[in-house]
């Protein structure tokens, strides 16, 4: 239990995938300009990351592993990741037409979003079972969903700041995100 623990909490703040590997930061800087789309975009790419990694582990050790084609697990992993959003995007279609415009371009770009295809290529590297993938899949989700939302309330606040004129924008933006990470990075004592 304390290993699930440990292994949790290093996914969620010590290893965050945005601050402190540099996966996800698509949608990192593209929807965190307001923080109910933020919210939306975390909680969308929770439900794909945690459902994607499961099917991974699941496919790799059933399938791949007894086959011996491991070496195809790239292509597997994408063709799930894939499926998984395609699956997500046409639920919150289907349930929240408001929510599927404020997402926009940002839901289908998930496949993309090189953090889901990472967990999945992480958590099969590291010989995870399955429900070490699950909790760190979890604990990757959170973490993700964790930073959207700090560093949006971050982006509205700004906006309403007297800034120099050459701090407007992405200048600021930027500096904002290394001193996010910095704070993320000071949990790597844990």
């Amino acid at each position: 239990m304390a290993e699930l623990a440990a292994l949790l909490v290093g996914s969620l703040l010590v290893n965050n995938f945005v601050l402190a590997q540099f996966l996800g930061l698509c949608p990192f800087f593209g929807t965190t300009q307001r923080y109910d789309t933020a919210l939306a975009m975390g909680l969308a790419t929770t439900f794909v990351l945690c459902l994607a990694a499961t099917l991974c582990h699941m496919v790799y050790h059933l399938l791949l592993v007894p086959l011996e084609l491991e070496y195809l697990n790239i292509i597997a992993f994408i063709v799930i990741v894939a499926g998984a959003v395609q699956l997500t995007e046409m639920y919150v279609k289907a349930t929240s037409r408001v929510l599927y415009q404020l997402l926009g371009i940002y839901l289908p770009l998930i496949t993309t979003n090189c953090a889901v295809l990472g967990v999945a290529l992480l958590a099969t590297g590291r010989e995870l079972s399955f429900i070490e993938t699950l909790v760190f899949a979890a604990g990757a989700a959170g973490g993700f969903t964790l930073v959207m939302m700090v560093f949006s309330a971050m982006r509205e606040q700004l906006v309403t700041r007297d800034l120099p004129h050459a701090m407007r924008g992405t200048p600021i933006t930027l500096i904002s995100a290394g001193i996010l990470a910095l704070g993320v990075l000071g949990f790597q004592g844990l």
